[in-house]
């Protein structure tokens, strides 16, 4: 049972995807969130980057973006941009999980989670077949 004022993690989380995120007085939609960070890992090189819209197949999040780094240093530098160019905005992640030497770097923005992988853990996961009822927004190679 919830008390007043508080909510469950999903309860959180959807309230959070329904927030829009403030960008220095101007308001960023989810997909214009996305969008961004899909320019960002472009700007740093990143590769196979796609944007898949998965508000009709997950209550997770709005979009995801997944991206491949071509070594640990790409990684982190792809993800230590997005959060930069992000905090510029006032967008601070809800979580970040993994690190550039484990091949998986997780950035959760409530509405958009990022993935960023190795080629080898892209591989494995393979996402985009786990995910392949999400409609795909962007996909650049």
């Amino acid at each position: 049972m919830l008390e007043v004022g508080s909510h469950s993690n999903s309860q959180s989380r959807r309230l959070h995807r329904a927030q829009r995120h403030d960008r220095g007085g101007t308001i960023l939609e989810p997909d214009e969130l996305a969008r961004e960070i899909v320019d960002l890992i472009s700007d740093k090189k990143g590769v196979d980057i796609m944007m898949l819209d998965t508000r009709t197949v997950s209550s997770i999040a709005d979009y995801f973006v997944i991206a491949t780094g071509e070594s640990e240093r790409q990684l982190k530098a792809v993800g230590d941009e997005i959060q930069k160019q992000m905090k510029k905005h006032k967008i601070l992640p809800l979580g970040v999980e993994g690190k550039p030497d484990s091949g998986w770097i997780l950035l959760d923005y409530g509405s958009v989670i990022v993935h960023l992988f190795s080629s080898a853990l892209r591989d494995f996961y393979q996402l985009e077949q786990l995910w392949d009822k999400a409609p795909v927004v962007v996909r650049m190679q």
